[in-house]
C-alpha cells in the first residue's frame, strides 16, 4: 500500500512540474506595456515561435541563434538596443522589409501575435536588456 501511495504522489508531482512551452500557453500570456523582461516574455515567444522549431537554435545553419538572451542580442543588426525599427528581428516578424524574409514563414507555426511583436518592440525600444 504505501508503494502505491507513493508511485501516485509521484506521478501527481510530476504532471505538476510540467513546465513545457506550447504556442498556446505563450500565445494566451500577455505581454505588459512597459517594463518587458526577456525571461519572463520574450524568450517564452522566441523559443517556441523561432527556436524549437529548429531554424533559430544555437547550431543552425542560418547563424542567427534566438534560444538565449546572449545570442539573440550577439548581431546589433538583430536586434538594435534601443531601435526596434532598426532591428532585422523586427522587420522580420512584420514581414515589409525586403529583403528579409517573413519570420516565422507562412505556413510552419503560428506567426507571432500582435501582442508578441508590440511586447518584443518595446523590449528594444526599453535597451533589449537581460532582465
Amino acid at each position: 500500500m504505501k508503494l502505491f501511495s507513493l508511485i501516485i504522489i509521484s506521478i501527481l508531482f510530476l504532471q505538476a512540474c510540467d513546465d513545457t512551452l506550447t504556442v498556446e500557453n505563450v500565445d494566451d500570456k500577455p505581454i505588459p506595456a512597459s517594463n518587458v523582461s526577456f525571461a519572463d516574455h520574450i524568450y517564452p515567444v522566441l523559443q517556441v515561435k523561432c527556436a524549437f522549431s529548429g531554424c533559430h537554435a544555437n547550431s543552425n545553419p542560418s547563424g542567427i541563434d534566438l534560444s538565449s538572451w546572449a545570442g539573440v542580442t550577439a548581431d546589433p543588426n538583430i536586434v538594435f538596443p534601443y531601435e526596434p525599427d532598426l532591428s532585422r528581428l523586427v522587420w522580420a516578424i512584420e514581414g515589409n522589409k525586403p529583403p528579409v524574409q517573413q519570420m516565422p514563414p507562412v505556413g510552419y507555426t503560428k506567426p507571432v501575435t500582435q501582442d508578441q511583436l508590440r511586447g518584443i518592440k518595446t523590449w528594444i525600444a526599453e535597451g533589449a536588456l537581460d532582465n
